[in-house]
């Protein structure tokens, strides 16, 4: 009898191990499972955000985000956007006869400087001809305010449109046609819905949320109106749709490694006027 029990007893103790070798077992194939589910879920988040952010080498129009990259941005003031509304900056606005001094340099975004009461429009005068853009204010307050700013005070004037790509977008707006260039700060985003670009939009460029500064773009194609809305839309062109559009266009870089930069002619800004109404 002793002996049958010792044998129980024994075949008890390795039964409990065999369990507790398998729960082991158990956990362990969980703890992986979980480390590879969060391996996964890291990947996607970075391919959806190259895709949103864009990448200069991507070789399909269609997937080409609008980017500017900003290097001031990271260390000048950003007038974010609170409770709906546009927080404005500190900067003095320009003259709004244009009768100041060019200015490529500022220390901050603009105070609010146009009338809500009022309407504005553009007229572009480029070497390629003339459009004329409705600002829209009731859409985009703040970047309305701040593009009016910029065009009283003679930023555009003389700047060339450092990329374009046929049937997608051209992009102006940056002093040094390099693509870095911008006037110092960031404003907020003021983004639309899906699918409210049209031909003849104009939105800002950015290097990420809330780093608008003075680079926009035009869009001058049916791919550009396939964007996502990750671009603050202030402005739709009214006048030279079938003139002034179709030429800077043509101009555009079509070769896919180039990512449009630079256009095959170059498209120079000569003068922004803004009209107050």
């Amino acid at each position: 009898m002793g002996t049958d029990k010792r044998l129980r007893q024994k075949e008890n103790r390795r039964t409990r191990l065999t369990e507790v070798a398998q729960q082991t077992q158990r956990q362990k194939l969980r703890r992986r499972v979980i480390r590879i589910a969060v391996l996964i879920a890291v990947v996607v988040g970075v391919v959806a955000l190259v895709y949103l952010t864009g990448n200069s080498n991507d070789e399909s129009p269609t997937e080409v985000s609008v980017d500017s990259t900003v290097a001031a941005s990271t260390e000048s003031s950003i007038s974010p956007i609170v409770a709906g509304q546009f927080t404005y900056g500190l900067g003095e606005c320009a003259p709004s006869d244009g009768s100041g001094e060019q200015v490529r340099e500022f220390t901050d975004a603009p105070k609010l400087c146009t009338d809500p009461t009022k309407s504005y429009t553009a007229v572009v005068t480029t070497n390629k001809g003339e459009f004329t853009i409705q600002l829209d204010l009731t859409r985009a307050p703040g970047t309305v305010n701040n593009f009016v700013n910029l065009a009283r005070s003679k930023y555009f004037d003389g700047t060339v449109c450092h990329r374009a790509i046929p049937s997608f977008v051209v992009q102006c707006g940056d002093p040094t046609a390099t693509g870095s260039g911008g006037p110092g700060y960031s404003i907020a985003d003021e983004l639309p819905g899906a699918g409210e670009y049209k031909l003849g939009s104009l939105a800002m460029a950015n290097s990420g949320p809330n780093t608008n500064g003075s680079q926009f773009f035009i869009i001058t194609g049916e791919q550009g109106m396939t964007l996502p809305p990750s671009y603050t839309l202030f402005g739709q062109i009214t006048n030279g749709l079938e003139t002034t559009v179709p030429a800077l266009d043509k101009a555009g870089n079509a070769d896919p490694a180039s990512n449009g930069v630079p256009p095959n002619e170059e498209l120079r800004i000569t003068k922004v006027t803004i009209i107050e109404n």
